[in-house]
């Protein structure tokens, strides 16, 4: 039987008398000793799974902070290099960014932010190698069916920001389905970037006002940001507060353009897959530490 190295050199140590039960009390003893430091069980066959995480999944409370936004919006960056570095397939590292996103869906919820967005898939990441876009298209499909029941459990609201119609079919019922089903829930607004362009939502409120305004509804005069706003998918939530990019990559990247005017910026190095609660934690703090003047001054 295959063990850790520090648990083959404690077992070495411990005074064990004859017989298999004093070596099976010894055995699981230790391994409650060192639970969480090497994820014990650790899947060998890497290329085919995800890597347990060694990450501490426990975060500060609400009250250990200075001041915490209202809506945090976080492009998920790196999850390519991540798999390189650690010699994985790239559909690896993005389904090991989903098992990262899970424990930062939950702090967020713990700590009562209102809004979380996240940048899943834009209109640009067609162009990725077929593989690849399967790939994401499945994890669709994997993060909801495992997940859904717990979110909707939680009160949390599922919200799709996008173009659902160009997914393929099953993609598009099981967010429709998600969105449905979670739109009564009055917790923490998930909103899921999925074929998603800025650019894109910008012109799409254009358009919609437009033709409000060919139907007499509105006049040119009466359009001002606020009309922008509430034709946005994001209508009704609060504007980004806090906007989090992993990999050290400083640009937007055609989220959420409209929303993000006064958002505070972070770029920590860290690859998506190995930004932890405690990094996550990290970044709250450092955005309760901004002084947020919105163009006055103070």
């Amino acid at each position: 039987m295959w063990l850790p190295a520090s648990m083959t050199e404690n077992l070495k140590e411990t005074n064990m008398c004859a017989g298999s039960r004093q070596w099976t009390c010894a055995f699981f003893n230790l391994a409650e000793k060192t639970k969480g430091e090497n994820s014990v069980f650790l899947n060998r066959n890497r290329d085919e799974r995800t890597v347990k995480s060694r990450k501490s999944t426990i975060g500060k409370n609400a009250g250990d902070f200075e001041r915490l936004p209202n809506h945090v919006a976080i492009i998920m960056d790196g999850n390519g290099r991540w798999a390189k570095s650690h010699r994985l397939s790239i559909p690896t590292g993005h389904r090991q960014g989903t098992e990262n996103l899970r424990e930062i869906i939950r702090h967020t919820d713990e700590l009562g932010i209102s809004a979380l967005s996240l940048y899943a898939f834009s209109t640009e990441n067609w162009s990725r190698p077929k593989e690849e876009v399967e790939a994401l298209m499945q994890l669709i499909l994997d993060f909801f069916a495992s997940e859904i029941d717990d979110l909707d459990a939680k009160n949390v609201r599922i919200l799709i920001l996008g173009d659902k119609s160009r997914l393929p079919a099953k993609q598009r019922d099981t967010l429709v389905e998600a969105e449905t089903r979670t739109a009564g829930n009055t917790g923490l607004r998930l909103n899921i970037a999925i074929n998603y362009g800025g650019r894109d939502e910008i012109a799409r409120a254009a358009r919609e006002i437009a033709m409000e305004a060919v139907d007499g509804r509105i006049q040119p005069e009466q359009i001002s940001e606020q009309t922008i706003a509430d034709h946005l998918y994001t209508r009704g939530q609060p504007d980004v507060d806090l906007l989090i990019r992993t990999s050290g990559e400083m640009r937007l990247s055609n989220f959420l353009l409209f929303q993000c005017a006064y958002a505070e910026f972070l770029f920590p190095k860290t690859l998506w897959p190995d930004f932890s609660v405690r990094l996550y934690d990290e970044a709250l703090s450092a955005f309760g530490n901004r002084n947020r003047r919105f163009g006055a001054r103070t």
